[in-house]
């Protein structure tokens, strides 16, 4: 647990929330600041910064309980879809430096959108990224 975490604080208990879906590795509570209704958060019981300092099973456990809760939405929000979010470093909007993944739920008429919209790549442009990545 590192102290001043309020994730951390969360999973101890010392700070309140709705909780949606726990076990032994994992805690799910709705996010206080949603996008949409249900919006909640996905949190490893261990503490880690963020998508490259958690571990490979915090990583799989972790994946696995939001997988549950996107079920969980669609059935009982009758949700349209699901958005999984991490935002890893604060360029990537993080803001709260425990590793978390946010499960949205989704809805045909919300008002919700993504920053930009996906745009043609340019050929050279990706070739390049793609060998710098090999």
């Amino acid at each position: 647990m590192a102290d001043d975490c309020i994730f951390c604080k969360i999973v101890a208990g010392e700070i309140p929330a709705e909780v949606v879906q726990e076990d032994e590795h994992a805690l799910a509570f709705m996010d206080l600041n949603p996008w949409t209704r249900g919006h909640a958060l996905v949190i490893p019981r261990n503490h880690s910064s963020d998508l490259l300092e958690v571990s490979d099973d915090d990583l799989a456990r972790t994946a696995a309980a939001a997988k549950r809760l996107a079920a969980r939405m669609k059935e009982r929000l009758d949700a349209d879809g699901i958005n999984l979010l991490n935002a890893c470093g604060p360029a990537a909007w993080q803001t709260v430096f425990h590793f978390h993944v946010h499960v949205i739920p989704r809805y045909e008429d919300d008002p919700l959108q993504l920053p930009t919209r996906p745009q043609e790549a340019d050929e050279e442009e990706l070739a390049a990224v793609a060998g710098e990545l090999r």
